[in-house]
């Protein structure tokens, strides 16, 4: 599950500490499972006793499920009839999905600011997509936002991983149509042998490199830096890659996803490093929380 350090312009609690949170979120996911599969492996012992030998204060409750819903949707969750899904597999997917409000509370506060988070990002397949289909140590910034020399910039998806930095222009179009590569400037879409233009993501890639590499400069930082115009939906043409480029449409996508879930690597210091140079640049919008939300506790531990 890739760490949300960077959402827009919201204001991260990575930003304030980003040698400290990644380690915590991986230990509380980790400690979170455990108590997860606890709990699951009793609801299975309790579905195979006879109903009446059943004790309702062992059945498991929905404090897993309200603790995930953030704070003004807790008290519609106390329905005493929630289960866990019966397969590990769903399990997994289950969990996945509870700590998404988590993930994006991390990205949008701190302990005494926050930012006002449209809810459009609790439904947003493609974030969801990055945040669920890749390993913990990989550090996600959506469409970050730079500011530098008072000027801010609108940057692509980036991805940092413990040996490198992967920024990707995502391309989603119908399953019917192909995307053609073109020049820096103009690529092409085509359907029932019509092409139209479109504005080519290289321009955005090519953007987002400049920014990352100046800021890479000012620590005196080495970190290889690629780029991946990225299709899940749309076969992709093209002649050739430029340096440093890859393209990878529906029919490599699978391939390449499953190279990096294979990417097995603890938290790297320079990927920290990285990781701090770049939000440091970064342009965020938040507010003062109240005094009652800074209590709040950061643990998000259900069985608490």
């Amino acid at each position: 599950m890739t760490q949300l350090i960077k959402l827009e312009n919201y204001i991260s609690r990575y930003e304030k500490d980003p040698f400290h949170y990644p380690g915590q979120f991986i230990r509380l996911k980790q400690e979170n499972w455990k108590k997860l599969i606890i709990q699951w492996e009793l609801q299975k012992e309790q579905d195979m006793l006879p109903i009446t030998e059943k004790k309702e204060e062992d059945m498991p409750v929905s404090r897993w499920k309200k603790f995930f819903q953030r704070r003004e949707q807790m008290e519609e969750t106390t329905d005493d009839s929630f289960t866990l899904p019966t397969s590990k597999q769903d399990l997994k997917q289950y969990f996945l999905d509870t700590l998404l409000p988590f993930q994006l509370k991390w990205a949008s506060t701190t302990i005494n600011e926050m930012s006002f988070l449209d809810r459009y990002y609790y439904e947003d397949l493609t974030l969801r997509y990055f945040l669920q289909r890749f390993p913990d140590t990989f550090f996600l910034l959506y469409n970050p936002v730079f500011k530098l020399k008072n000027a801010t910039i609108d940057a692509e998806i980036i991805l940092i991983t413990p040996v490198g930095i992967t920024i990707i222009s995502m391309i989603e179009r119908p399953s019917s149509v192909k995307i053609i590569a073109g020049d820096d400037r103009t690529w092409y879409t085509e359907e029932n042998n019509i092409q139209t233009k479109f504005l080519s993501p290289i321009l955005g890639l090519k953007r987002t490199e400049t920014v990352i590499k100046s800021i890479l400069g000012t620590i005196d930082t080495e970190f290889p830096v690629k780029k991946i115009v990225l299709s899940r939906t749309n076969d992709m043409e093209f002649q050739i890659e430029p340096y440093l480029t890859q393209f990878i449409g529906k029919g490599q996508h699978e391939t390449w996803l499953q190279e990096q879930r294979n990417l097995v690597s603890p938290l790297k210091y320079t990927q920290l490093k990285v990781a701090d140079a770049l939000l440091s640049h970064c342009d965020s919008v938040a507010v003062k929380r109240p005094e009652w939300q800074e209590e709040e506790m950061d643990d998000f531990s259900p069985l608490n």
